[in-house]
């Protein structure tokens, strides 16, 4: 089996993929539940976190050598600049991690350690299956650890920011709320 190499990657057109220790892991299709989940998480987090860019599928670059490209269901950047293909850890604040069928395994053991051993200081995983829930880890000495389990409403500070976010409302189709219930930051509703 050949190695795919960051040149091999950037040549391959967009698409539902990842490299793992130079193989390409194609990524099942996500259910439209996942992908609302997901796009609704990333846009409340991006409007909340100021100075922090919060978006959904974009490119990390785990190592080059073998390559490992992952693509986190949403991450929030401390970088401005997210008009690009691929972010580096080290421009990477938090990661969060949806689960779905065929994905379990992999975000919760292979990607937890890699995201660890490059230093990304949160890591969330987020479980669609009801009740929703949301683990939250922060990285302590070089390992995550855990820093809650939570479901329904959950109140959390991120990088000063409190956030109430309620994780039911990540599938509820067009919440009886308004938009600011499901995440609520600085601007002191809740």
């Amino acid at each position: 089996m050949t190695q795919v190499t960051l040149d091999d990657w950037a040549a391959m057109p967009l698409n539902r993929a990842e490299v793992a220790g130079g193989v390409l892991v194609v990524a099942p299709f996500l259910d439209t539940r996942h992908q609302l989940a997901v796009t609704r998480l990333a846009y409340w987090l991006d409007e909340r976190l100021t100075g922090l860019t919060a978006v959904p599928a974009v490119e990390l670059l785990l190592a080059e050598q073998p390559l490992t490209i992952r693509v986190p269901d949403v991450l929030v950047s401390s970088s401005t600049q997210l008009n690009v293909r691929r972010v580096s850890p080290s421009d990477v604040r938090l990661v969060i991690e949806v689960l779905s069928e065929g994905t379990v395994r992999t975000d919760r053991v292979t990607k937890f350690s890699e995201y660890a051993e490059v230093g990304i200081e949160h890591y969330w995983i987020v479980d669609l299956e009801d009740p929703a829930s949301m683990t939250t880890y922060r990285l302590i000495d070089g390992e995550y650890e855990n820093f809650g389990e939570h479901t329904g409403k959950v109140s959390l500070d991120f990088d000063g920011t409190p956030l109430t976010l309620d994780l039911d409302a990540l599938t509820t189709r067009h919440a009886a709320a308004p938009l600011t219930a499901l995440v609520s930051g600085k601007d002191g509703m809740s």
